[in-house]
């Protein structure tokens, strides 16, 4: 998970800390496809870790220089404890504590969903873009926008609130975005497409939602 700026809705950090122990992502991870990009000796680092299920699966298919960084705290402890060979680290907001062109692979998953604002997912890009050597692959699945009339109210409920339309608040607090596909490809404009796919995924609440796989490389 990635922080986001404190206002609206409880604060990021507080609230993935307390689910630490009970939330279980859903976002299906393909491990075939990402192995036609990435090789197994490989940096690889997954930025928004969470507890560590992306890097886990991967250490389970022979990938050894893994290391996952997240805001929460308790994320990053049940992530240790889960898989204790996997390198996990706190992330504060704002810069990926990593050296310049030092990874060959970053994963993104479900976390622009957690970042509401435009400003602070640009900035997020712009220090992946740093981190990856040249031609290095980004890996990403979130969700897109939704028709369904669930959505489509808490969208016209949050857009002034919140200044995005696609953002909402979860009823226990955090704060969520859904995107368009234009707006995701002028976030990764200044990355290669290798493969990018509309898919339906089902949320960590149960619901199903919009959303795609993105593949790319560093320009």
């Amino acid at each position: 998970m990635y922080d986001d700026e404190k206002g609206n809705g409880m604060d990021q950090k507080e609230y993935w800390n307390s689910v630490s122990e009970t939330k279980t992502f859903t976002l299906p991870f393909d491990g075939e496809r990402f192995s036609k990009y990435v090789k197994t000796d490989s940096a690889v680092v997954d930025v928004g870790c969470g507890y560590g299920r992306v890097l886990k699966i991967l250490n389970e298919e022979g990938y050894e220089n893994l290391l996952g960084y997240d805001f929460s705290p308790r994320m990053i402890e049940r992530g240790r404890n889960e898989c204790p060979s996997v390198r996990f680290e706190v992330m504060e907001e704002g810069r990926i504590p990593q050296e310049d062109e030092s990874a060959d692979a970053v994963i993104l998953f479900a976390v622009l969903t957690c970042i509401v604002s435009d400003v602070k997912q640009e900035e997020l890009i712009r220090e992946i873009r740093r981190i990856l050597k040249p031609n290095g692959i980004l890996y990403v699945n979130d969700y897109l926008l939704n028709t369904d009339e669930r959505n489509l109210k808490r969208y016209e409920q949050y857009e002034k609130e919140l200044g995005v339309y696609g953002a909402f608040i979860l009823p226990e607090g955090a704060r969520c975005r859904h995107h368009t596909e234009e707006h995701i490809r002028d976030l990764f404009r200044d990355f290669e497409v290798r493969e990018y796919e509309p898919v339906v995924y089902t949320t960590m609440n149960g619901h199903s939602s919009s959303g795609f796989t993105f593949i790319g490389s560093k320009k």
